[in-house]
């Protein structure tokens, strides 16, 4: 679904990712690791078409980015679901109209598929808090608000960018569990993470990777 080959990455005149390879399958679960600032949101953008890599190739559904077109690139991401580590929000707008936003912009009816929203807001547990607006919302609400907006299209991909950072570990939990569901539902998720309680409380529940970003390169651990 999501593949790099001998991809590099530069900011300047520094090299920050180099020489990566790997491919995200259908249906596969990986957690991404990694000290501050090693690249680990720069991976995942590079996953998602936002930078292009300065070597080798990604390639999307079997499409390399460097052939897209930009409104290409816009269909391809309605695919991958992202869910951000600042959590923007429209701060005038419901909650329910914030998560609805991907559909709005897809030129869908939020009318038409006003259940699926419900069930999905039911589904991470803000059923209650729909009419709420984002600066009303606890930490734990806006990261499952956010994770709600980054599904509202079912992609087939998830990437979460330190999802559980700002979470205590309950709500970490319980984020990580709605993750968990996805993958069983047949997403690809892709959890970049600092947090090795996270991923030791995954084990038992689901069959994922350890990736592992520093000194620049990426390695593949074993799985969970």
């Amino acid at each position: 679904m999501i593949e790099l080959e001998q991809v590099s990455y530069s900011y300047g005149e520094g090299e920050l990712l180099s020489d990566i390879s790997i491919s995200l399958t259908p249906g596969s679960f990986h957690f991404l690791t990694g000290p501050s600032g090693a690249g680990k949101t720069t991976f995942l953008k590079l996953c998602y078409g936002e930078l292009l890599p300065t070597a080798g190739h990604v390639r999307l559904f079997d499409r390399d980015v460097r052939s897209l077109a930009r409104d290409d690139i816009a269909e391809m991401r309605r695919r991958i679901g992202v869910v951000h580590q600042d959590c923007q929000f429209l701060d005038h707008l419901p909650i329910a109209d914030n998560i609805a936003l991907p559909l709005t912009v897809a030129g869908h009816s939020v009318h038409d598929d006003q259940s699926n929203l419900t069930e999905l807001m039911s589904w991470v547990g803000l059923r209650a808090r729909a009419y709420a607006l984002p600066p009303e919302l606890s930490g734990g609400e806006r990261q499952r608000a956010a994770l709600a907006r980054a599904v509202i299209m079912s992609p087939d991909v998830i990437l979460a960018d330190e999802p559980t950072g700002n979470l205590d570990w309950e709500m970490s939990q319980r984020l990580l569990q709605l993750l968990v569901e996805l993958n069983k539902m047949g997403k690809t998720v892709v959890i970049a993470t600092h947090d090795l309680a996270l991923i030791r409380a995954a084990k038992g529940q689901v069959q994922a990777r350890v990736l592992r970003i520093a000194n620049r390169h990426l390695t593949v651990g074993a799985d969970l």
